[in-house]
């Protein structure tokens, strides 16, 4: 995934790995690693863990939506999934927002279990998924699903959902009840029509990127049911690999 950032005059590429029958649950899916160039001579100047970018930098982005999308009164978040990018979302989510309650739903009581332990919140753990949705304000599901875990029917109306799993075509997080009753975000239009199966499966219309709500030409309809879908962006990665450089730079001058 390359990249050049003319704002912050940043040349990366990220290399990616992606193994969906994992041989241990210890391990994560998704391995990276983000080569940051000199852009003026193409000399590499770091090699960054992509893992710790890609998890960070992609619940930015879902937190940014968020603060767009979800309702000013919005108290309760579920998360769905258990992995990386929940705990990430969970981090970041906490961070930024004050909910009243947090639930996770995972395949594995096990898994969940686990995620409640490492986030170290109160968090209620629940048995299925409509259990976890129902009523919720600020739904995130980063599941390895291939088939619907969300839909439409358990979904409180206004109610925000930040869609990170079903990275592949022919995958799905969302039914088409749910895809095609809310107002659908993407971070960019290009990638989530090729990538996005919940996008092309469903073949749902997409409102506008998250860029041009920033920018202003395009609402936050936060008083709809609305849906940010993530497919990931390699200049998300960018910016994040040189902020991080720069930080490092700064506390090892002398």
């Amino acid at each position: 995934m390359p990249a050049y950032s003319a704002a912050d005059d940043a040349l990366t590429t990220k290399v990616v790995t992606f193994y969906e029958n994992k041989t241990s649950s210890e391990l994560p899916s998704h391995q990276a690693t983000v080569l940051l160039f000199d852009p003026t001579n193409g000399i590499l100047k770091a090699v960054i863990d992509g893992k710790v970018i890609t998890d960070k930098r992609t619940a930015a982005v879902s937190t940014i939506a968020t603060k767009l999308l979800k309702s000013p009164h919005a108290e309760v978040l579920c998360i769905l999934g258990s992995g990386a990018q929940a705990l990430s979302h969970y981090q970041a989510f906490t961070q930024q927002f004050s909910f009243t309650e947090i639930r996770i739903w995972s395949r594995t009581r096990e898994n969940a279990e686990r995620f409640a332990e490492a986030a170290g919140g109160k968090i209620r753990i629940c048995s299925t998924p409509q259990e976890a949705v129902t009523g919720a304000d600020v739904i995130v599901t980063a599941t390895m699903s291939t088939k619907p875990v969300l839909f439409g029917d358990w979904v409180k109306p206004g109610a925000h959902i930040n869609a990170i799993g079903a990275c592949r075509p022919d995958w799905r997080e969302l039914d088409d009840t749910l895809m095609k009753n809310s107002v659908l975000y993407v971070d960019s239009k290009e990638a989530a029509a090729k990538e996005s199966g919940d996008i092309v499966i469903s073949q749902a219309a997409i409102k506008a990127e998250i860029g041009e709500i920033l920018k202003g030409t395009q609402p936050a309809l936060s008083d709809k049911t609305t849906i940010f879908k993530s497919v990931g962006m390699a200049i998300e990665d960018t910016v994040s690999a040189k902020l991080v450089y720069d930080s490092w730079t700064k506390n090892n001058e002398n």
